[in-house]
């Protein structure tokens, strides 16, 4: 599928020549960090030099002082407590984060999971029986609870309070618990809203630190599960955020937990160097756990002091990730051919899929791979008891949650956010329910949403392109949602000649824009239906991010092509 470039609007040029005179930088890296917001020497340092300092006061949100003031009445009274949290890596961690924590300073926590199959997503009724066999009267809920108003009623009857800390869009309805810790309450003031649900944990355990005088570098200590949670949850890397996740992977590669070094091992890694080892190794072994068995394996192996119980337990996380890949790709590829085979699902501008014998564990990443085909929201459904269970991706720009919410007279209950959503309904509304959606859709969305969009921050020349302006620009990391790694145009490139085909997809090539200029090596992944014209020496547009080729311990810049335009027709 063709992408589109879209550029990104340029910073006023007195903005970037003020910048470069206070931090000392090329016009090149102050475009980019105004483009970011950033316009002042302060900013910068903050951004360039994430620190503790630069994290919130957590008394700020809404709900945070009686939180505080219930969990210390819990330890006064020496009251049974309930983690309650998730199944998937934000959920897992969390759990993992605040269990750990409140164990040094009380004896009486339990921990709980759903399960994904028998529960569903969310507090569950079981859950709560459960805390009241244990003993517990008090249960804080990690990245759930904001519409569980009926769950947590149903926990008072039975005398066992709530402390919510979510991150999920809340309803009309806002829970009747002792404190709702959410930044994205209309009323909570908080002055950053885009934490996950690992983050409000934290913070929850901020501001009990710093209530109760424990030595904040304890709490500190465990920001390799906030930097995890935050990464695997695909929230932007902006602000507090980013903060927590540059000191979370410091924390990880300095101080590596037995649990997390299990799963690096396990993915042929060592230290993680960027976000992308957190998204591709360790988050998607984490979250298979809850898919393909139970979430509690992945827990366990969070929770494990040493590495011979690590090594035990990783062996599990490590099968159940091979069988959710096995898994998600045969499921993808029969998704696939019901699109092909039905030319109104091939050409709606929506899918919608049911299939009662599809994996419930992975119906979330076959809406991901079927967009990455078609490139158009996506909610892919199976049989889930008497019901439908769904999961629903969308695509930038296009608020899927709010879609959704106009269908809900065929609804039983959805919640999510405006890309990724859950949804319940039953099986014999399925169609009627594909059939509003698909309305909605096209009636909303527009036209550029359709096609891939590759974001460009500025068109810059070959020449340009040196070590140095790499080593600032790898200081930008961590790179995330709403802090890309910085992406750029080069005009009128071609080949001097040396191109090659490797392994007979990608591309090797050796780019310049005149013959007194060093070419620089690119490396063009699945693009070797290029390679004929780039051999005749065509010259083309070239969209890339620059990065470093570490080779046999030899160390090069090269540019990692996004895409390919030529000048001219062929």
């Amino acid at each position: 599928m063709e992408c589109r470039w879209e550029y990104k609007p340029q910073p006023d040029p007195k903005d970037v020549e003020h910048l470069c005179k206070e931090i000392n930088v090329s016009p090149i890296v102050a475009s980019l960090l105004v483009q970011r917001g950033i316009y002042t020497f302060e900013e910068a340092k903050q951004y360039f030099r994430p620190s503790h300092e630069h994290l919130h006061d957590p008394f700020l949100m809404k709900d945070m002082h009686k939180a505080v003031e219930r969990i210390n009445k819990a330890f006064e009274n020496g009251e049974h407590i309930l983690v309650y949290g998730d199944y998937d890596v934000d959920g897992t961690t969390s759990v993992a984060l605040v269990y750990l924590f409140l164990k040094k300073h009380h004896t009486h926590v339990h921990y709980y999971l759903p399960d994904r199959y028998s529960e569903g997503y969310g507090i569950s009724y079981k859950g709560i029986d459960c805390a009241a066999e244990w003993g517990c009267t008090l249960i804080i809920a990690l990245d759930c609870g904001i519409k569980s108003s009926d769950k947590i009623s149903y926990a008072k009857s039975k005398n066992i309070d709530f402390i919510v800390c979510d991150h999920h869009l809340p309803g009309a309805d806002i829970p009747d618990a002792c404190a709702v810790l959410d930044p994205k309450q209309p009323d909570c003031s908080y002055p950053y809203k885009e934490l996950c649900g690992c983050g409000i944990g934290f913070k929850l355990l901020q501001a009990l630190s710093l209530k109760n005088h424990y030595p904040l570098d304890d709490l500190f200590s465990y920001l390799d599960l906030v930097a995890i949670a935050t990464c695997a949850d695909i929230v932007p890397l902006t602000g507090e955020n980013r903060t927590l996740v540059a000191l979370g992977m410091k924390q990880i590669n300095e101080h590596l937990r037995p649990g997390i070094k299990a799963l690096l091992e396990v993915g042929g890694l060592k230290k993680i160097k960027d976000v992308s080892d957190i998204v591709f190794i360790i988050g998607p072994r984490i979250n298979a756990a809850g898919r393909m068995n139970h979430a509690n394996i992945a827990l366990q192996l969070l929770l494990a002091d040493t590495d011979n119980k690590a090594s035990e337990t990783v062996k599990l996380v490590d099968k159940n990730n091979s069988d959710r890949k096995a898994t998600d790709s045969s499921i993808t590829l029969e998704a696939l051919e019901m699109i092909e085979a039905n030319p109104e699902y091939r050409n709606a501008k929506a899918t919608v899929l049911y299939n009662e014998r599809w994996h419930k564990g992975v119906i979330g990443i076959v809406a991901s791979r079927c967009i990455e085909k078609y490139h158009r929201p996506t909610i892919i459904f199976t049989k889930s008891g008497e019901y439908a269970a769904g999961s629903a991706r969308s695509v930038p720009g296009f608020d899927i949650h709010a879609a959704i919410e106009q269908c809900s007279e065929h609804v039983v209950q959805f919640g999510g956010h405006m890309y990724a959503a859950g949804i319940t309904l039953l099986p014999e509304k399925i169609n009627d329910f594909r059939e509003k959606f698909i309305q909605v859709v096209e009636a909303s969305i527009e036209e550029h949403m359709l096609v891939p969009t590759i974001h460009v921050d500025s068109i810059i020349s070959l020449q340009s392109i040196t070590p140095k302006l790499y080593n600032i620009l790898s200081q930008m990391a961590p790179f995330g949602p709403k802090n890309m790694q910085p992406v750029f145009v080069a005009e009128n490139v071609y080949d001097d000649g040396r191109a090659k085909v490797l392994k007979q997809h990608h591309l090797k090539l050796f780019l310049t824009q005149a013959s007194n200029i060093p070419p620089v090596e690119a490396i063009a992944f699945n693009m070797a239906q290029h390679y004929y014209r780039i051999a005749k020496r065509e010259k083309f547009n070239v969209c890339f991010s620059i990065e470093e080729n570490d080779y046999n311990g030899k160390k090069n810049i090269q540019l990692f092509v996004r895409d390919i335009k030529f000048t001219s027709p062929q």
